[in-house]
């Protein structure tokens, strides 16, 4: 895993729930190049067309809830984020996220404190984020070894699949 990442911040507030991440009318693919065209889309209609590879979701609590669709979590690692930071998360996005590969990190102050734009920079190994823009830095926990590993191979399929040598 690439420790230390930069990016811009998107923020939304709490509840953002997987019909938000990428609306029901577009799960008739599990094309992560199509998803990628409409994540958000129903909150921020500018997003696919504004992020960029590296930048950041940032949300207040419960992000990801709704349905367990694994659609959300791709849509989101196919536009290439850094990561996902919350206050917390929907649990079965929580692992459903872990299971694609997407990094997403919990953070009790930094939503209040972060403005869409804002730089920030996440160092996992510290387990730190630093928002460059107001100069703030946050703790975050850092991800057992396995997790680690699983999310540097993209995923639990990848993972496995390493681990059994296919």
């Amino acid at each position: 895993m690439k420790n230390l990442k930069k990016g811009k911040a998107f923020v939304y507030g709490d509840d953002v729930d997987t019909d938000v991440i990428i609306p029901a009318r577009y799960l008739n693919t599990s094309d992560p190049l199509e998803l990628k065209k409409h994540c958000m889309e129903d909150i921020d209609t500018n997003f696919a067309q504004e992020v960029s590879d590296g930048d950041f979701i940032v949300a207040g609590d419960n992000f990801g809830c709704g349905s367990s669709r694994e659609h959300a979590p791709i849509a989101i690692k196919a536009n290439n984020i850094s990561a996902v930071i919350a206050k917390s998360f929907a649990r079965i996005f929580y692992r459903n996220s872990i299971n694609i590969g997407l990094i997403i990190v919990e953070s009790k102050n930094l939503p209040d404190e972060t403005s869409k734009g804002d730089e920030l920079e996440l160092n996992l190994e510290k387990g730190e984020i630093k928002n460059l823009t107001t100069g703030k830095s946050y703790p975050v926990t850092v991800f057992p070894k396995e997790i680690q590993e699983l999310i540097d191979a993209g995923g639990l399929v990848n993972y496995t699949k390493k681990k059994l040598g296919v």
